[in-house]
């Protein structure tokens, strides 16, 4: 699975508000083993959130997460904009939400609160522990929550506990060695593409250091393919060390 995450606000682009969310899920995602694909922050703009839907939805492994603009105020854009990419459909009233908003609102709720009532069709709901007002789901695979973290965590906390909690054991080894990255570039293109590469270059007194480290499911072949930068950097005499 592809893990992205869509921070919607205008008002965290700005500086008017700082960003909570891609902390809170890059770390519940690990606690299963799991890591974030890509990160999103993005305007309220129609255009730009639809693209951004659209290109997540192409890719079939996708799993989204969605944070903001699903309130009832005018930059409120995200119920219709993923009704349209994900259902190509109008957005519908939810029956139960519905009367949610009315319970908790009374006739405050119109006109505006009531619509937000108005979803994608054949949506799951996302309990709200805060106000009940909910968040949805689709297709167990794109879910989406208020811009407040006090609302939005415990619900993306549930979902991920809920769909995602199978834990997928990784293994990650790391070295750090006295030398520029182009010494081992050579080694690094027999890097097959399902294990994750990082190359991470450091100066250290204007001299080129490198901390690369290897990421993947299968311990062995982790093990064989780190066995080759050991390998150069002996026959190289280059000074490392595993961390």
């Amino acid at each position: 699975m592809n893990f992205y995450a869509v921070i919607i606000g205008t008002e965290i682009l700005n500086g008017r508000r700082v960003d909570k969310h891609f902390e809170f899920l890059k770390n519940e995602l690990s606690l299963y083993g799991h890591q974030l694909f890509a990160s999103f922050v993005i305007k309220d703009d129609q255009k730009l959130i639809t693209t951004t839907y659209e290109m997540i939805k192409a890719d079939p492994q996708s799993v989204m997460f969605s944070f903001g603009g699903i309130g009832s105020t005018p930059d409120d854009l995200t119920r219709k904009i993923a009704s349209k990419v994900f259902r190509n459909a109008s957005t519908q009233r939810d029956e139960k939400f519905f009367q949610d908003i009315i319970e908790r609102f009374g006739d405050e709720a119109y006109p505006y609160r009531i619509h937000m009532a108005e979803i994608p069709p054949n949506s799951d709901l996302l309990f709200n522990p805060v106000n009940n007002m909910s968040g949805f789901s689709l297709d167990n695979r794109y879910f989406f929550v208020p811009g407040f973290p006090s609302m939005a965590h415990p619900m993306i906390r549930s979902a991920i506990k809920e769909h995602f909690s199978h834990s997928k054991e990784n293994f990650r080894i790391t070295l750090y060695a006295h030398t520029s990255e182009n010494s081992l570039i050579s080694i690094m293109k027999q890097i097959p593409s399902h294990i994750e590469l990082s190359s991470l270059p450091i100066f250290v007194d204007n001299l080129p250091n490198v901390e690369l480290s290897l990421y993947g499911e299968d311990k062995n072949e982790v093990h064989h393919y780190f066995s080759l930068f050991i390998e150069e950097l002996n026959n190289q005499k280059i000074t490392y060390k595993v961390m």
